[in-house]
C-alpha cells in the first residue's frame, strides 16, 4: 500500500540522514570530544581582594595559555567593581583585550569544586570556596607601581600560570 511506501522511504531517509552519513557521524564524535574535554577539565579560581588586577591578568593569562585544559575563573572578597585601568593597559601591550572582564564577588562564581584556588599574596584564603589544593603565590599589588615594576608582576604571573597549566597537562 502507499502507506508501507511512504513510511519506507521515510525509514531509510531518517536513518540515512543519523546514521549513514560520514558526515553527521563525524558531528557526533567532535560534539562528544568537546563534552567530554569540558568535563575533563580542571577548575581554577584566582582570588585577590578587588579582583581588579592580578586576579584578573591570571585570568588572562589562563584563557590564553591554558585553553582546552583549564576553565579559569576569577574573584574577590570585596571586589572594586571595575578592572585595574593600568591593568587593561599592560594586557593590552600583549594583545590581551581585558576590557571584556568584570571584578566578580566570590558569590558570583561557579559553585563547582575547584582543582586550584590560588590567591596572589593578599592574605585572602577564602575558606568557603571548594577546592583541592591552595596555594598563595604571593605576589605584590602592582596598582602603583611604576611601568616597570607593573611589566615584571605581569611577567611573573604569566610565568606561574604557565607553569600551572604545564603541571595540570601531566
Amino acid at each position: 500500500t502507499m502507506q508501507k511506501i511512504f513510511a519506507n522511504i521515510w525509514f531509510t531517509w531518517s536513518r540515512a540522514r543519523t546514521y549513514d552519513i560520514p558526515a553527521w557521524k563525524e558531528w557526533k564524535r567532535k560534539r562528544n570530544d568537546k563534552l567530554a574535554q569540558k568535563i575533563l577539565m580542571k577548575h581554577i579560581l584566582f582570588v585577590c581582594i578587588e579582583n581588579s588586577c592580578r586576579s584578573q591578568m591570571a585570568e588572562a593569562f589562563a584563557h590564553m595559555h591554558g585553553k582546552g585544559i583549564i576553565t579559569a575563573h576569577s574573584s574577590g572578597s570585596r571586589p572594586s567593581g571595575k578592572v585595574n585601568e593600568r591593568a587593561i593597559e599592560f594586557m593590552k601591550e600583549i594583545a590581551y583585550d581585558l576590557t571584556t572582564h568584570t571584578s566578580k564577588s566570590l558569590d558570583e562564581i561557579p559553585d563547582v569544586e575547584y582543582e586550584y584556588a590560588i590567591t596572589m599574596g593578599c592574605g585572602d584564603e577564602c575558606p568557603m570556596i571548594k577546592a583541592r589544593h591552595r596555594i598563595d603565590w604571593g605576589i605584590d599589588d602592582p596598582k602603583n607601581m611604576a611601568a616597570e615594576g607593573f611589566r615584571e608582576v605581569r611577567s611573573v604571573i604569566e610565568n606561574k600560570v604557565k607553569e600551572l597549566i604545564k603541571q595540570l597537562g601531566k
